[in-house]
């Protein structure tokens, strides 16, 4: 099981990224439109100041999945939420339908 304090800083991750989005986007669109025919420089890093400025954690590339049960954050299944040995023993115990072990 993970640490609860790991656990509740992934979620407090989320709700950053979650509130920082649209700024974030709007920023990064505006970033894109400044490649033009003469691309100001001055423009340019304005638009990177003001990206830097907001919060690290806001940025979606530092949000890690997590499994929901252990809390495990390496050997993530997106398709389960699960990590691999919860999924593992989950699919031996025939818990996940249409899920089956391997033989040949």
């Amino acid at each position: 099981m993970a640490k609860k304090s790991m656990i509740e800083r992934e979620v407090k991750r989320q709700k950053l990224i979650q509130k920082y989005l649209k700024k974030r986007i709007q920023l990064l669109n505006e970033l894109a439109g400044t490649h033009g025919v003469r691309p100001v420089l001055k423009d340019q890093f304005l638009i990177s100041v003001k990206l830097q400025k907001l919060p690290r954690n806001s940025s979606p590339t530092r949000f890690h999945n997590r499994c929901f049960v252990t809390g495990r954050p390496k050997g993530f299944f997106r398709d389960f939420g699960l990590s691999r040995h919860v999924l593992r023993e989950m699919a031996h115990q025939c818990l996940l339908p249409g899920v089956t072990k391997a033989s040949w």
